[in-house]
């Protein structure tokens, strides 16, 4: 019983570490939304920011000044865009890395859950084996003291 005991401690252990994968996983999901959610946003901002300037250079004249100042912000913009775009990527490679880790510590759990049901219908079988042992040398002193083994084999 004390490898069982050692068993299920360990059983407690795997399914803590699961637990943690699982929180981890999670959170780097939540990373990954937040992270899609902004590039998502600066994308659509910089194309906002397009229209609109196209929009005012076709209806008015502009200096070059004003040009130059959109060609920057544009290149910052789109700067922005490329880092966050970027970040999604690491955030989402981290998301599949930690669902395998999780995968791989379920099958862990899964694992040593079937080594303790293995050892549980071991421990079964051996002790149906000893009370089976116990019937038979029962059942064999109670024909002995009943007479039903005569020496010559036949019933009084």
């Amino acid at each position: 019983m004390s490898e069982l005991r050692s068993l299920y401690t360990l059983l407690e252990h795997e399914q803590r570490q699961r637990d943690e994968l699982l929180a981890q996983m999670r959170q780097a999901q939540a990373r990954l939304l937040q992270v899609q959610t902004q590039a998502q946003q600066l994308d659509h901002y910089r194309g906002e920011y397009q229209q609109r300037w196209t929009t005012q250079f076709s209806s008015a004249a502009t200096g070059a000044a004003l040009l130059q100042c959109y060609q920057s912000f544009g290149e910052r913009l789109h700067q922005a865009v490329d880092q966050q775009q970027q970040a999604q990527s690491l955030a989402s490679t981290q998301c599949e890395r930690a669902r395998q880790a999780l995968q791989a510590q379920e099958l862990r759990v899964a694992a040593v859950g079937k080594l303790i049901e293995r050892r549980l219908a071991q421990a079964r079988a051996a002790e149906n084996k000893r009370d089976q042992k116990r019937n038979d040398e029962a059942a064999a002193r109670l024909a002995t003291s009943s007479g039903w083994n005569h020496p010559g084999g036949a019933a009084p």
